[in-house]
């Protein structure tokens, strides 16, 4: 019993007390990177680095310093190295491999990042699919949706295809499409739209709106109105017009045709009947 007393002491101040530091200091180590990369953020931030590259430069940083620390750590407990390296490597290779999808995400990711066609916060049409950025990560990128929903688009596919981009300008155009039969007075319909563009404060003079017919419609008359709203007053602009230019319409008497079908109906003679 003494004997094994003996060797768990001799364990505990020679390889125990080495594996304890070692483990203490990484420990204190781990804490300081979280620490320092928390202070980088907070200055990136304050010197208006963009919110996605502040945001995956720190993380993978600070993941990257913790595994050099891991590593080190080995190296001091008397692990070989060399074989983790070469380990490593191997299964690096062999994830590559197999996730080449992957690594076309991650491309895609730089691109994104590098390029930053659009950040954080702004509203986006990406692979068809229109909602907020919320984060831009290497792999995916995350859309709110406006009825709540989260997409997740892998940063191949929105990299490489188009993206439409609402939030970059400040103002957006909109056409609205008006429709008035052809017994209507269509100058009175243009004046009347004209009235509600120039009663909505959402809707700019510059550059200036325009009313123009735009088709002769089977049956119908097509008119166009075109104008300008801030970006953040657009579909504040846009349900205004609609909604007004109807209730103006109903209260002047100007008709908005709808499809239909008109039927004629040809008496056949009786003699023609009984050749058949």
């Amino acid at each position: 019993m003494q004997k094994i007393l003996d060797t768990v002491y001799n364990w505990l101040t020679t390889a125990g007390l080495k594996i304890a530091v070692g483990l203490l200091v990484y420990f204190v180590f781990c804490k300081v990177m979280n620490v320092l990369f928390r202070r980088l953020d907070k200055v990136m931030s304050k010197r208006n680095v963009e919110v996605t590259i502040r945001r995956i430069s720190c993380a993978w940083l600070r993941r990257i310093a913790k595994f050099i620390g891991a590593v080190c750590l080995l190296a001091y407990l008397g692990v070989e190295t060399s074989g983790i390296a070469a380990a490593i490597t191997s299964v690096g290779l062999t994830i590559g491999l197999a996730l080449q999808g992957s690594l076309a995400n991650f491309a895609g990711g730089i691109i994104l990042i590098v390029l930053h066609p659009y950040r954080v916060g702004d509203f986006v049409n990406v692979a068809g699919s229109e909602g907020t950025v919320e984060e831009i990560e290497l792999f995916y990128t995350y859309l709110a949706t406006p009825d709540g929903k989260q997409l997740v688009i892998p940063n191949s596919k929105a990299s490489a295809e188009v993206i439409v981009n609402y939030s970059v300008k400040d103002k957006r155009r909109n056409d609205l499409i008006f429709c008035i039969s052809y017994q209507q007075d269509f100058e009175r319909a243009k004046q009347i739209i004209c009235d509600q563009m120039a009663a909505c404060d959402d809707i700019l003079t510059d550059p200036a709106p325009m009313i123009r017919i735009k088709e002769h419609g089977d049956s119908s008359i097509k008119i166009l109105a075109r104008y300008w709203a801030p970006n953040d007053k657009f579909w504040d602009a846009n349900f205004y017009m609609l909604e007004a230019v109807k209730r103006a319409f109903d209260e002047n008497g100007i008709e908005i045709p709808y499809p239909q079908l008109d039927v004629h109906l040809r008496d056949v003679p009786k003699q023609d009947l009984s050749k058949d």
